[in-house]
Order: structure tokens, then sequence, then C-alpha cells
């Protein structure tokens, strides 16, 4: 199947890396990352926004305005209260720590530089996830730097990497839990209890309840597929052991809620620094790993971007399909859309009729006969299924 995001108009995206994506109602917005231009990596612009109509299948670039962050990698995004909130990456400084966020509802994408007002903020870092939880925003692990003096090598949070020590400060890999407080601009780490993760970055994660799950990511010279969970209300780690067979190691990979207990897998770098485009589901009930045949084998991709979309549907965005450390030219800009449960009457009506009202006499005479309201949702997908469209979809009931 080909691309989703082949769209009718010129305007596409560009392909990119390490972005920021988050989807809000129908729209799939994208910030941020890198692509690799004559065997450079190449930062995309900071002040555009590039943002997909699911619904109509057309792109949109925004310039944005404000305290604009600076261009980078890395980032770790998620969608609250309809902003967008990044925190950390990796710019042309190295690793930040800065938090930022932009209102998505307003139609004026405004940057606003997050100064918190009460505790501290964590070390700089990337590639590391979050969840979201009673209003707060919840960040563990990635890569990142620290002062000497503020390492504790006792404790195990932070592991050094010993390629990149230096006088005063250190790089390495943290398993850190910190918790920012939007509605107080706070600050503070979690005292977590239990048998955490090691300390690891380019890993994945996801929420299900009140429980936030990673899985896998670069730890210290491996890459693992390891899932651990973290209880956000009492703060303790526990270990999940699968009772099957179980992915490859991997980082850069994406973990995605795709039920009220299953998670979805795809993608990611392997231990042995192969490309994956292999797709697992991990049943909690069962503790089970269970592969699941889609059509997108032939389209590895790791850094990528995975988003909850409508009606189940799981949207993976961009990407890389190289050994970035290596090779680092195949950059994506397409999605391949993963529908993870059956869709709704309504979605199969509007469907069946956007993509056959074009070639059915019938259909097209009767659609001006519709209320108006579903009139207007009816040709926003006839919009989407054009013939020039080409739509990428996976079924995996």
């Amino acid at each position: 199947m080909e691309s989703l995001f082949e769209s009718r108009s010129e305007l596409i995206a560009r392909e990119r890396s390490g972005h920021t994506a988050v989807v809000e109602g129908n729209l799939l917005y994208v910030w941020g990352g890198y692509m690799s231009v004559d065997d450079d990596e190449v930062f995309l612009p900071n002040d555009e926004f590039w943002v997909y109509d699911l619904e109509q299948g057309i792109w949109q670039k925004f310039h944005m305005t404000g305290e604009v962050p600076p261009s980078m990698s890395g980032a770790c995004g998620c969608s609250l209260n309809g902003h967008m909130y990044i925190f950390g990456g990796c710019d042309d400084n190295g690793q930040t720590n800065q938090i930022y966020r932009v209102n998505l509802t307003g139609g004026e994408y405004k940057w606003m530089n997050v100064e918190h007002r009460i505790g501290c903020s964590p070390s700089p870092r990337d590639k590391l996830s979050c969840w979201l939880h009673k209003g707060r925003i919840i960040y563990f692990g990635g890569y990142g730097h620290k002062l000497l003096a503020e390492v504790d090598r006792r404790n195990g949070s932070f592991i050094v990497d010993d390629l990149s020590e230096f006088e005063d400060m250190l790089w390495g890999w943290n398993n850190e839990v910190h918790i920012f407080d939007p509605r107080q601009s706070s600050w503070s780490q979690a005292q977590t209890h239990g048998h955490a993760p090691a300390p690891r970055a380019a890993h994945a994660s996801a929420k299900l309840g009140t429980r936030g799950y990673i899985c896998g990511g670069r730890v210290k010279e491996t890459r693992t597929s390891d899932i651990y969970c973290l209880d956000l209300e009492s703060w303790t780690w526990s270990e999940i052991v699968a009772v099957s067979s179980v992915p490859v190691g991997r980082s850069w990979h994406s973990l995605t809620a795709s039920s009220e207990s299953t998670l979805f897998l795809f993608g990611g770098l392997s231990a042995d620094c192969k490309p994956m485009s292999d797709g697992w589901l991990f049943d909690m009930e069962t503790k089970t790993w269970r592969e699941v045949e889609h059509p997108f084998k032939n389209k590895p991709r790791l850094w990528h971007s995975a988003c909850p979309g409508k009606d189940s549907d799981i949207i993976v965005f961009g990407g890389s399909c190289d050994y970035i450390l290596l090779v680092d030219t195949g950059h994506c800009n397409d999605a391949l859309v993963f529908q993870m449960a059956p869709y709704p009457l309504f979605r199969i009506c509007e469907d069946y009729i956007a993509k056959n009202v074009s070639t059915c006499d019938a259909l097209r005479q009767q659609l001006p006969l519709l209320p108006s309201k579903l009139c207007t949702a009816v040709n926003r997908r006839i919009t989407f299924y054009r013939p020039s469209k080409k739509v990428s979809h996976s079924q995996l009931l």
C-alpha cells in the first residue's frame, strides 16, 4: 500500500526524524526534527509548524511566532488541555532542559517559554519519554549531561557514558522520574519504589489507566525489549515479565496504547543495528506478546512518531528507514495508519460514500439530500479520497 500523505496538493511536510508530533481532534501537528542534506544533519526550521487534516488529507504549513525554541531533535512532546508541550531535546549546542508550549486551538501558533516558579528543572537531556496523569506531565529517562558534583554513582540512577567524560561534566543515561505541573509551573522529582528499570534513552512509553509503561531502549551499550510499569498513584516500579516469545531488543521504536489492556509496538533499531518494520501487540492481562501481520513490512521506521487517532487508529509519521548512526539518508515524510479496532458504523458509511461517490451516479445525486452537517462531513472525506489521493492503511483486528 502507498503512503497516506501523498497529498493531492503540492504542499507536503518535509521528511524528518526525531521530531515531535501530537494529534488534537482531527489534526496531526508536527514540529522539529532533522533531515540529511548532502551527508550533513540539518535541523528543520524551528518556526515551521506542519498541520495535517486527517479527514481531508490536506497539509498546511504555519509560521510560528513568540518565544520560539531552538531547532532541535529528540524533544519529548505531548498534548495537554489543547496545548502542545515540548521538553528537552538536542540543538546545535547539545542537550537542553527548557520547556515550551503552544496553543493548538486558537489558530495562532505562538510559542511560550514556560518558566517554572517552584522546584528545579531536570538536567539537560534528549530521547526521553513522558506520560500524562491528573493534569501533570511525568517525564522518564533520557540521555544528557550533569555536572560531576551532581552525579551520585552509588544510587544507580545515572550511568556514565565512558566515551563522553570530561573534567567537570559527565554524559550518560538516567532513569529519573520528574513531574511538571503546568497549573503551578512547578517541577518535582518523584521518589519511586520497587524494581526500577535501568537508566536508558531512545525507549518507548505508553499509558494504560493509572500506570505508565516503558519498553526497551538503549541501555548503555545494549538495546533491550524489557517492559516496566510505574504505578502513577503509588510511584512503585515493577517489571512485567512476558510468558511468551518477545520482540528483539531495540531503540527508537514506538509504543502506543491500542485498547484498555493492550500496547502496540512498531519498528525501531534492533540490537544488531537493523532498521525494523515489525509490529507486536502486548496483552497486559495475559502478559503475552503476539507479532501481527501488516502490509508495511517493506517500510522500516525508527525515530518516528506514533499518535493515537480517531476510532482507535494509530498514525505513524516520518522517521528514518536507515541505520541513522552510519547511513542517515533515508528520512521519510509518509505516514502508516494502523487500524486497531472495527470502525463505528457511521465511519464505515461515511468512508464508503466518500470512496465511491465519483463513480456512482446514485450516490452523487443523493448527496445534496443529506442533512447539512452530515453533508459537510461527507464532503470532507470526499476530499481525502479524491482519485489523486493515495491511502496507506492496515487493519489489525
